[in-house]
């Protein structure tokens, strides 16, 4: 017999599969345009020029205007022609339709872009009236400011210190130029190696709206910051050798050039942790308020923080006076040999 010729089985039709409505992952979030109306732009260049306001600042100006043009334009009125009634009309959709209350600060910040925007237009006779004027101001609650301890800054440094390598002597100085002089996190990380002066004993600080101050440097400060110059080259990238800003703390990871904010908060909080400090405590602005609680705590005057801090207000300044009194009265509670005496009921 001859063998049987092999065959190979049908191939399986695929049977059809029952059509289903394609799963909807919602709408996809559009972008908010960003307002580029020749008014708007005339005024952030008024802004930038003649009020020498910070980029952050001109940027949050910008995103609230192009928030406030895109809600008027859905109603059908332009930026430039709203009335009172309209810009009252929009606080109240952002504080109670808008679906999540902005913070205080959020909201007077806004109102403050609308009625510099109003008053722009006024004084460029852009338009006659300023709606702007007659709106009321949101009311800020204004919290005492965390701090840290002398205790736990110095915790803080001396587990630093234990850090071996360039790293180590990087953090070493950071903290110790933060603590000493209480600088903005954009102002420190963002320092160029033109800030230290030739004695080495301080800094020129460039703040916002490109305002210039100088601030000493402690001791500490100035020798943490020698000894880590000489390893200061670890952390460029190569080919970056000669660009166009020498940072003081530069970054071989970050494309800006410099260590970013982010990073140097991360550390901060991983050092807390090494600390035995609660890390949700510390942040490179807690240590800027440590900063200036501390030197009024020992004496300093008002005035001289105020500058050293950079702020153009002496009363934001004065939020740090309060924190001290809040302490003054916890010691005298808690030390007083009087202090908790029952006090006597007079008819």
């Amino acid at each position: 017999m001859s063998p049987m010729p092999k065959t190979t089985p049908p191939k399986a039709q695929p049977q059809a599969q029952p059509q289903t409505r394609p799963k909807r992952r919602g709408r996809p979030c559009k972008p908010r345009p960003i307002a580029t109306s020749p008014h708007v732009d005339a005024f952030l260049d008024m802004l930038t020029a003649e009020r020498g306001a910070a980029l952050n600042t001109r940027m949050a100006y910008e995103r609230d205007l192009a928030d406030l043009a895109l809600w008027l334009a859905q109603r059908g009125q332009p930026l430039e022609k709203a009335g009172t009634e309209d810009l009252r009309a929009y606080l109240a959709f952002q504080y109670v339709e808008g679906g999540q209350k902005p913070a205080p600060r959020t909201l007077a910040r806004r109102l403050s872009a609308m009625r510099q925007f109003y008053r722009f237009l006024v004084s460029e006779d852009r338009r006659v009236d300023d709606p702007a004027s007659a709106l009321d101001s949101p009311k800020q609650g204004r919290p005492l400011p965390k701090i840290l301890t002398v205790e736990e800054v110095t915790r803080m440094i001396d587990s630093a210190q234990t850090r071996g390598g360039p790293e180590g002597l990087r953090l070493v100085a950071l903290l110790e130029v933060l603590y000493a002089t209480g600088l903005r996190v954009s102002e420190l990380v963002g320092l160029p190696m033109a800030a230290i002066l030739r004695d080495g004993r301080g800094l020129i600080v460039r703040g916002k709206g490109g305002k210039e101050r100088m601030v000493p440097l402690s001791e500490p400060a100035s020798a943490a910051l020698g000894a880590y110059l000489p390893w200061r080259s670890h952390f460029i990238l190569a080919g970056r050798e000669n660009g166009p800003i020498a940072f003081l703390f530069p970054s071989r990871s970050s494309t800006n050039g410099h260590l970013t904010r982010q990073r140097f908060a991360q550390l901060l909080k991983e050092l807390a942790i090494e600390s035995n400090i609660d890390p949700e405590k510390v942040s490179p602005h807690v240590l800027r308020h440590a900063f200036a609680t501390h030197l009024l705590d020992r004496g300093a005057d008002l005035r001289s923080v105020q500058k050293m801090l950079g702020h153009a207000d002496i009363a934001t300044t004065q939020i740090y006076t309060h924190v001290v009194s809040e302490r003054l009265k916890q010691v005298v509670h808690e030390h007083h040999p009087l202090a908790r005496r029952k006090t006597v009921r007079t008819q």
